[in-house]
């Protein structure tokens, strides 16, 4: 593999002292970090690159932009909503970079509207692509044939008139409210019996798709807005068309927790119905809306603290995810299935006696997820079972782990559930298993109400002759079955009585407050999980000082905190070279001599989407080595993850298992080029030259067995391609 000068260096502890020479000021205050809300929006403009990139199938890209609208609609809904509320509020807090709420807020709007320009100009592009593929999105002038303009009327007779509400907005109707991402169209109108102006509004139900594809082999879509645009003369019979205007509205969707909530469960119900009527923070506006048609939109919303943006394309860039689903294999990514771990087939399906032989590691989306139901659903129907705990924090609408949980306690097992209410967007499905696992028999447990329990725990009490022993599931990833085939995660079992003790003290911490006073191998954040990796990480200043080979490979979804920053920092100025691959917010300068010179930050963002965290710290040898300190972990690197949520860090200790987190899922995750940008010194992300050997990590992982789960036959027949620091997969 060949690398650049800067790629190079970050694999290189050894070689000559560079010659001296005159080195610009190390920074100071703010200047030390980059800005979280400006990082992340540097991460979904990455994600939106990826709709431009033609190495994908076309309906690929197209997802990738679809995705890029749904992340920054969250963003809008939760970001900018808080600095607008610390704005409205005069709240001062400083950010790490030195930026009062104000400033980022105006930054951040800038940088929201470029994205959004920037995304209609993507779907202007992905849009003549899809044309010449026969997938047509059309508009409400798009000459149809008489035989769809037939289904047409037909289809908005049927089933979307007896749904949409017209509204005439003047004294005497009052004006509507619109709920949290709602879409709706302005009509102005002339009465032709008097000639008076007239203003109706249409909102558009929920229920109705945003994408209506017409009959026939060749795929014809129209937007629900334009369909209902093209037949206002059914619509409003008697009244001549002047102009209309599409719009569709975001509001604040944060939900702050009281310190004295006295009821988590009702007053979470509460808070999901106060967030749909939130202060409106974004109004996108498309047509042809006359001044005074406008001025009341924009008067009637309250819009003190909105963003407000025009657009002569596409409204609400999400919904694109309908036309993606378009039966088009060509146009895709070549299906995978999840392999099944052949170590678990070899014990006939048997979990347990799979883990009692020793700790598996499963990786998803290559491995299947299946294997953590069939855990649970072995454990629910095993008389030897006594009693199952298990956290939640989000678990999907259709869960199989719920179903086995309920099972579970139906069968007369000890089950206790910890369901996480605070887990956003999730909170109102989470109520609604909440409720189903009670009336099974499940113990549920909220939690705290200060943290999150974000923390990914099974635990499984197993009567084995005249004792007891204990399986443990730890992930890096949600118990969610969907985005288990997306998210690439890390499932670790063990019966490891050590790490059993622990994960029964993590949870009477959670269920009675009860603050274990020693842990035997796991680390919990809030209260030692951030004295743990400071610790490591200063064994590797201790090693760098000692002239002994000092290193850190680290792998999360999100750096931000500024204490571990600075640790690292400190390691890069001790000689410690450091490696991270951070997908998305990176408030980390890389690369600033006398500050970070010795630390390289990489971003991968391909077909799946990257969500394990891992740790490895060399130990006194050349990363990668079979000593080296390999931790998995549910926590970012964010003072929230660290401070304000019950997080793990599990160390892994088995030979097999070290070995594929450490010199295969980290190892490949560093070497990638073909999915890779790389972060520049100001900022800037850039795409990691290919090389002469490029280097796709899930490729590799779809094509090649897992280390720990490939099973005796595997192991003994078709070896898994090592994976080298310079060549890649040898």
């Amino acid at each position: 593999m060949q690398w650049s000068d800067m790629e190079q260096q970050t694999f290189d502890s050894t070689g000559g002292e560079p010659e001296a020479a005159a080195l610009p000021p190390v920074p100071e205050g703010g200047a030390r970090y980059f800005n979280r809300e400006l990082s992340w929006l540097n991460f979904n403009r990455r994600v939106l690159d990826e709709a431009r990139n033609t190495d994908y199938p076309l309906l690929e890209r197209l997802r990738f932009l679809s995705i890029s609208g749904n992340n920054l609609d969250e963003f809008t809904m939760v970001r900018v909503a808080g600095l607008a509320g610390q704005v409205e509020r005069q709240i001062g807090e400083i950010s790490i970079d030195g930026l009062t709420p104000a400033q980022q807020l105006s930054a951040v709007r800038k940088a929201v509207i470029e994205l959004l320009t920037d995304q209609q100009a993507v779907w202007d592009e992905l849009q003549r692509l899809l044309a010449r593929e026969d997938i047509l999105v059309s508009g409400e002038r798009h000459p149809f044939t008489a035989e769809q303009l037939e289904w047409l009327e037909k289809h908005f007779h049927e089933a979307v008139l007896p749904i949409i509400t017209p509204q005439a907005i003047d004294p005497a109707h009052p004006f509507p409210f619109i709920a949290n991402q709602g879409m709706g169209i302005l009509f102005s109108l002339t009465r032709l019996a008097d000639q008076s102006p007239v203003m109706e509004m249409v909102l558009i139900p929920t229920a109705l798709p945003r994408f209506i594809r017409l009959p026939g082999p060749t795929a014809v879509y129209i937007s629900i807005e334009d369909l209902i645009c093209r037949y206002t003369d059914i619509l409003f019979p008697g009244f001549r068309f002047e102009g209309h205007g599409v719009f569709r509205v975001l509001r604040d969707s944060d939900i702050e927790i009281e310190e004295d909530a006295e009821d988590l469960v009702r007053y979470f119900r509460r808070a999901i119905q106060r967030r749909r009527r939130g202060k409106v923070i974004l109004l996108q506006l498309q047509g042809e809306l006359n001044q005074t048609a406008e001025e009341l939109l924009l008067d009637q919303l309250g819009l003190e603290q909105a963003m407000v943006i025009k657009t002569g394309g596409l409204v609400g860039m999400s919904g694109l995810s309908t036309i993606v689903d378009e039966d088009r294999p060509a146009l895709k990514f070549q299906p995978y299935n999840p392999r099944f771990p052949e170590r678990i087939k070899e014990h006939d399906g048997d979990c347990f006696a799979a883990i009692r032989e020793k700790d598996l590691i499963v990786h998803h989306p290559y491995e299947s997820f299946e294997v953590v139901i069939d855990f649970l659903r072995q454990a629910a129907t095993d008389p030897d079972v006594v009693a199952i705990k298990q956290t939640l924090y989000r678990a999907g609408k259709q869960s199989a782990i719920i179903a086995a949980l309920i099972a579970a306690a139906e069968a007369g097992k000890s089950v206790t559930a910890v369901v996480e209410l605070k887990a956003r967007f999730d909170e109102e499905q989470n109520l609604l298993w909440a409720s189903q696992l009670e009336r099974a028999g499940v113990q549920v447990i909220y939690g705290f109400v200060d943290w999150k329990t974000h923390a990914k725990v099974s635990m499984v009490v197993r009567r084995e002759g005249d004792s007891y022993r204990t399986y443990c599931h730890f992930g890096t990833g949600n118990y969610h079955p969907f985005t288990a085939r997306i998210y690439t995660d890390l499932s670790f079992f063990t019966a490891d009585p050590k790490a059993a003790r622990d994960a029964g003290r993590l949870f009477n911490f959670i269920t009675g407050y009860v603050e274990p006073r020693e842990m035997e191998v796991l680390s919990i954040s809030p209260l030692n999980l951030r004295d743990r990796l400071y610790s490591c990480i200063d064994r590797e200043i201790a090693n760098a000082q000692a002239g002994k080979p000092a290193a850190i490979w680290a792998k999360m979804n999100q750096l931000t905190d500024d204490g571990l920053i600075e640790r690292l920092y400190a390691a890069s100025n001790a000689g410690v070279e450091i490696n991270l691959v951070v997908r998305g917010i990176c408030c980390l300068r890389p690369g600033i001599p006398g500050m970070s010179e010795h630390i390289a930050v990489k971003s991968v963002i391909g077909r799946f989407l990257e969500h394990s965290r891992i740790w490895a710290f060399a130990a006194g040898s050349a990363l990668p080595n079979p000593h080296a300190e390999v931790f998995i972990s549910s926590a970012d690197g964010m003072s929230r993850n660290l401070d304000r949520r019950v997080e793990l860090l599990v160390p892994i200790r088995n030979s097999t298992v070290h070995d594929q987190v450490l010199d295969q899922v980290m190892l490949a995750n560093l070497l990638d080029t073909e999915q890779s940008w790389l972060l520049e010194p100001d900022g800037t992300y850039r795409r990691m030259d290919k090389g002469d050997e490029p280097f796709n990590l899930h490729r590799y992982f779809m094509t090649n067995p897992s280390l720990s789960g490939r099973g005796a036959a595997l192991a003994k027949g078709r070896k898994v391609p090592k994976l080298s620091l310079r060549r890649g997969a040898a």
